[in-house]
């Protein structure tokens, strides 16, 4: 435990951040959930959507340093490469 009043307020800020930062991550994960189910149930137009929300989600953690902006692009290619891989299989 901290006995340093400095030390102190620095938990608690790393308290504060972890908290807003997690709801960055969490959305992002669950996003990301919600499109692989939806193209696996076979609806795309709605995968589009969510693949939208997605995109902003990650794109916004990753200008706020909560991901790394190379992770933050890897997933949206990863939920790109799935979308059109269901379009030709659909084709």
């Amino acid at each position: 435990m901290a006995n340093k009043e400095s030390a102190k307020k620095r938990m608690r800020q790393v308290d504060k951040r972890t908290a807003r930062n997690r709801t960055y991550k969490v959305s992002a994960r669950t996003y990301i959930k919600k499109v692989r189910r939806l193209i696996d149930e076979g609806k795309l137009e709605e995968a589009e959507a969510a693949a939208q929300n997605a995109y902003s989600t990650l794109d916004k953690a990753a200008r706020k340093n909560i991901i790394h902006p190379g992770n933050a692009s890897r997933r949206k290619g990863r939920i790109m490469a799935a979308l059109a891989a269901a379009r030709t299989k659909e084709a």
